[in-house]
């Protein structure tokens, strides 16, 4: 069986490893885990997150990248914050390069979708984890 508190690695390709790292860090307020940069034939590599958490976002990109980003409407990085979402905090992930996207009745109801800069949709939850269905 799986330990349910097992750490998460959400990875993803991005055509624009700073625009990227803008729109988390700057707008959202992750911190950079981990850079790295690929030599010949390998990718760039950014983690992001908060030191402590058990998830952390990984993006890839750069020259030797060998996929694109094709996000759809359905990919989403839900965040349960448990509170009403902060105006300022919208307003920091579009002043990052960020989108404010409608996700449909439900998400809508119950928080604010933002685009990243690829096209991958966060969803900022004013509901907690425990009442979330």
């Amino acid at each position: 069986m799986i330990d349910p508190n097992v750490s998460i690695r959400l990875a993803r390709p991005t055509r624009d490893l700073a625009a990227v790292e803008r729109f988390y860090v700057q707008g959202l307020g992750l911190e950079v885990l981990y850079r790295a940069a690929g030599g010949p034939g390998e990718h760039d590599l950014l983690m992001l997150g908060w030191r402590g958490a058990s998830w952390h976002l990984e993006l890839v990109g750069g020259l030797s990248l060998p996929v694109q980003p094709t996000p759809t409407s359905e990919d989403l990085l839900v965040l349960y914050l448990s509170e009403p979402i902060d105006d300022a905090l919208v307003a920091r992930l579009k002043q990052a390069g960020g989108k404010r996207v409608s996700q449909g009745a439900y998400w809508d109801r119950w928080g604010i979708t933002v685009e990243d800069p690829d096209g991958y949709r966060l969803v900022l939850s004013s509901r907690s984890w425990s009442n979330a269905a």
